[in-house]
């Protein structure tokens, strides 16, 4: 059985893309003016925390590129009139004729690039990318593949600040959030075991701390159970605090270990909920997973292998060349089995 991939630029205006794809003397042709997927629905967005649980249901039509294929489908938010230059990922997964998300959840993606309790202009849209053939390099395929958006979709949007507890001593500005403000705080916050920290309220002006490894108000300074990256739950209503550890790493035949442990431990930004590692890398296969361990592990999506922007649990490794390559990954769904994600893979030199 032979493959073969042809790419045919044709430029009107703007530039047209035609793809043939031939297997087995079947040939199927990418439409010159494929349909782009479309944002039909947005939901009300004066989001308010008491209605934290409440369903919103985003709309749309899928791509149709003239072909059946896969596609990972991107719901991004920017500022109006920015046009997407710098847009923050809202949800993304292999279907979008409905799009669910929580209150709290949606508002604590926001929040991560808008401010909170003023009223806001935002534009939507549906970014469909699809994956014709791994392993070319040729427009289509895994390191370059098809993009097709929506128009925009503008919406007026109302944010809520979340409570929260600053880390005081830690060695970094850190905070924990309540997402629906109810006295259960949660995050991940990087710990040093050099740094131990209290828990400050700036609302009530209270400050928690430990005594006999329970909260406490006016309390000893917390000393972590380790250094990395830890996820933080504290419940004042309970008087209780847990960290643990909450570190994504790169694994693979590419990276200096190998398929053994210690992993390349990745560092996790704040502000964008993205981790990030820059490192030289082998020939060979990358994937990501937590904690050294695999019952938590990212690859591409076995249905949909080649394609950078569907990750999935347990999913087929990552191929690289030798060089230095900057890795960033954006989390979809932290929960496993079923956990997901995407990410950009830079190769510097």
């Amino acid at each position: 059985m032979k493959k073969k991939l042809f790419i045919y630029l044709t430029i009107i205006g703007l530039t047209g893309l035609f793809t043939s794809y031939e297997k087995d003397g079947e040939k199927v042709i990418m439409s010159a003016n494929p349909v782009a997927p479309t944002l039909t629905t947005v939901p009300n967005l004066i989001l308010e925390r008491v209605n934290g649980t409440q369903v919103l249901e985003f709309k749309g039509t899928p791509v149709d590129p003239g072909f059946q294929a896969s596609a990972t489908y991107i719901l991004e938010a920017c500022a109006e009139g920015n046009n997407f230059a710098d847009p923050v990922t809202v949800w993304s997964g292999t279907h979008c004729e409905s799009i669910k998300l929580t209150v709290s959840d949606l508002n604590g993606t926001l929040l991560r690039k808008f401010p909170a309790d003023v009223s806001l202009n935002i534009d939507f849209r549906l970014r469909a990318v699809l994956v014709v053939d791994a392993g070319t390099g040729a427009p289509g395929t895994g390191a370059n593949p098809f993009s097709y958006s929506s128009a925009r979709f503008g919406a007026t949007v109302s944010l809520y600040g979340l409570p929260r507890l600053d880390l005081i001593g830690s060695g970094m500005d850190q905070k924990i959030e309540s997402a629906l403000g109810d006295g259960k705080y949660t995050g991940l916050v990087k710990f040093n075991t050099e740094n131990p920290f209290t828990l400050s309220d700036p609302d009530a002006g209270i400050t928690y701390g430990d005594t006999g490894g329970a909260l406490a108000v006016d309390g000893a300074a917390i000393v972590p159970p380790g250094d990395g990256w830890f996820r933080l739950d504290v419940d004042v209503n309970a008087l209780t605090y847990a960290g643990s550890s909450y570190q994504i790493g790169l694994v693979g035949s590419a990276t200096p270990n190998g398929w053994d442990s210690p992993d390349q431990k990745m560092d996790y930004n704040p502000a964008t909920g993205n981790w990030s590692i820059t490192i030289d890398l082998a020939d060979g296969e990358i994937k990501f997973r937590l904690n050294d361990g695999w019952a938590w592990n990212l690859g591409y999506n076995k249905s949909n292998t080649g394609n950078l922007n569907d990750l999935f649990h347990d999913g087929d490794n990552i191929a690289v060349t030798a060089g230095n390559y900057t890795i960033t990954l954006a989390i979809t769904q932290p929960n496993g089995p079923n956990e997901a994600g995407s990410c950009t893979v830079v190769k510097n030199n």
